[in-house]
């Protein structure tokens, strides 16, 4: 093969890959149909009918609760938000412990601080790449309320063992499910295997409304708290008997009409788009299967992967060379997504720093309304996070539905060219 690209040979591919876009004419039928009716939203932030917000919303919930098999869906105006309002209808308060994943969105990790709960990082599998079990029961104590898990990268957490912990200690269980939407564990949705759920229809996810995130529950009375949290509960808490209830401060995470007609079309496009990522990964797996070392991440036993991230183990010792050099080599044979230009090349080391390690736990001051100091995160350390994060960790993105044949077989190709050219890469 050519050169390659990184020192100075032609690339393998310069043509932008195709956008990963989803929104189309069912889309824009909708919006439009929300346009001509006029009405942008119906929410109030009074006990009112209005309170539960206007005929998208309320559509968009009940389709959510049905398909995910919840008893109860709530619309929000991002997963973040959603989190907060899980955070809050949960009964956090300052000093309770919620155990939190290191490696993860930041939010993943920082919903408590909201009412002053305490972060407690826990390492992750070192075959799954989710929360571990036997870290989380390590980290339990009488202030444990809660445990925040991730579906990281499409994969749902160990519902089995974590949500027995939480039975055997009376902790709840909330689920950040941003990245598996679609993903099933023994036959459940992930994002209906803990208490409390929460997705995300943010812009990059598998299925979006530009902003989005909806919050899904069994349990009747968690339900209510979170409409609250998610529209001035304090204007209404009186008059639904809720007064005397814990973190009644309301906020603003509504949801529009437009957001709601789109987030529906979405909804019903998740399934197809799903089984494409899976059927891209299937064909990608099969063909990367030439270099020892390198192994992907599967789905675990009795769970089915969304695939929001491919996750891929690099072993420096196997294979003779470091994984940022293989990986460098390879940003330099591929390119970017089309819309996504500025972001560079979608295949990177490590995916981001380990929370604990974040300012707002560093300099241990966090926020001004703090009632209690933070522990001391300096001595934390996750050892199997950090050696993904250091040296192990590739995750990538060339497996988007918007991927045909020729741009997977572009992609297979550059491994292979770096692959096969990787004495070049080793430095003494």
């Amino acid at each position: 093969m050519s050169k390659l690209a990184l020192h100075g040979g032609q690339p393998l591919r310069k043509k932008l890959f195709p956008a990963h876009k989803t929104i189309g004419i069912a889309e824009q039928t909708a919006v439009q149909a929300v346009l001509e009716k006029g009405t942008l939203s119906r929410f109030l932030g009074a006990d009112h009918a209005d309170f539960y917000g206007g005929d998208q919303v309320q559509s968009l919930e009940q389709r959510w609760s049905t398909k995910f098999g919840s008893q109860h869906a709530i619309s929000v105006n991002s997963n973040t938000s959603g989190l907060y309002c899980a955070m809050g209808a949960i009964g956090i308060q300052p000093g309770d412990e919620v155990i939190v994943c290191a490696y993860s969105m930041s939010i993943s990790a920082t919903a408590p601080l909201l009412y002053g709960g305490i972060p407690v990082f826990v390492d992750l599998e070192p075959d799954y790449l989710c929360l571990d079990p036997a870290a989380i029961e390590q980290a339990i104590t009488e202030r444990t309320r809660a445990i925040l898990v991730v579906d990281l990268f499409g994969q749902p957490y160990e519902a089995q063992a974590i949500n027995a912990l939480a039975d055997k200690h009376g902790l709840y269980v909330v689920e950040d499910c941003a990245q598996a939407p679609g993903a099933t564990y023994n036959g459940h949705y992930a994002g209906a295997l803990g208490h409390i759920g929460v997705f995300s229809l943010n812009y990059h996810k598998h299925i979006h409304c530009g902003e989005g995130g909806v919050v899904v529950t069994d349990d009747d009375e968690l339900a209510e708290r979170v409409q609250l949290i998610r529209n001035h509960a304090e204007a209404v808490v009186a008059s639904k008997g809720q007064s005397a209830s814990p973190n009644m401060l309301g906020f603003n995470f509504r949801m529009s009409e437009i957001d709601a007609a789109i987030a529906t079309q979405q909804l019903l496009k998740l399934d197809t788009l799903l089984d494409t990522r899976i059927a891209n990964i299937r064909y990608l797996e099969s063909q990367l299967d030439f270099i020892p070392g390198m192994t992907f991440v599967p789905p675990r036993p009795l769970a089915t992967h969304a695939y929001y991230q491919h996750a891929i183990v690099w072993d420096e010792e196997q294979t003779g060379l470091a994984r940022n050099d293989f990986v460098f080599a390879l940003k330099a044979e591929l390119p970017a997504f089309e819309l996504r230009e500025s972001e560079g090349v979608k295949i990177g080391c490590g995916y981001v720093k380990p929370l604990y390690q974040l300012p707002i736990f560093t300099d241990l001051a966090g926020p001004s309304n703090f009632t209690q100091s933070l522990p001391d995160y300096s001595k934390v350390c996750c050892p199997v996070v950090e050696q993904l994060h250091n040296s192990t960790l590739i995750h990538h993105e060339f497996m988007v539905p918007s991927m045909t044949k020729g741009d997977l077989n572009d992609v297979i190709e550059a491994f292979a060219k770096v692959w096969s050219r990787r004495d070049e890469l080793r430095t003494t």
